[in-house]
């Protein structure tokens, strides 16, 4: 038997992999997620300026982005709309607060993580 750690969508789990003689095949072994250490983050396009991040929630294409630099916002309200898997889900902002930058366009692909805007 052979144990990898395999990485998929950022989440590491430990596998064990049996070899099998023969034409008979193996059940498959249930992987448990473990604790991996942080990817380094992916270059931003733009800087980011300090205050509480809108992240992406998962990986998408940006539709519509709801407030403009300047904007007060409220806890819970939309920042901007993200389509993933063909549903449109809106990106809220987690809490009160003015609106100190935009880090995406309409159009853009982002993945999981990726900051959206910045609230201070």
């Amino acid at each position: 038997m052979k144990r990898y750690n395999i990485t998929v969508n950022g989440k590491a789990y430990d596998v064990a992999v049996e070899e099998v003689g023969g034409s008979a095949a193996a059940a498959p072994v249930a992987a448990a997620p473990v604790a991996a250490a942080p990817a380094a983050p992916a270059p931003a396009a733009a800087p980011v300026a300090e205050g509480t991040k809108v992240t992406a929630p998962m990986p998408g294409t940006i539709l519509d982005i709801k407030v403009a630099v300047g904007d007060t916002v409220k806890s819970g309200q939309a920042v901007c709309v993200l389509e993933a898997m063909k549903m449109e889900n809106d990106v809220n902002a987690p809490c009160d607060g003015k609106v100190l930058s935009i880090n995406t366009t309409k159009g853009s692909a982002v993945e999981t993580g990726a900051v959206l805007a910045v609230i201070g």
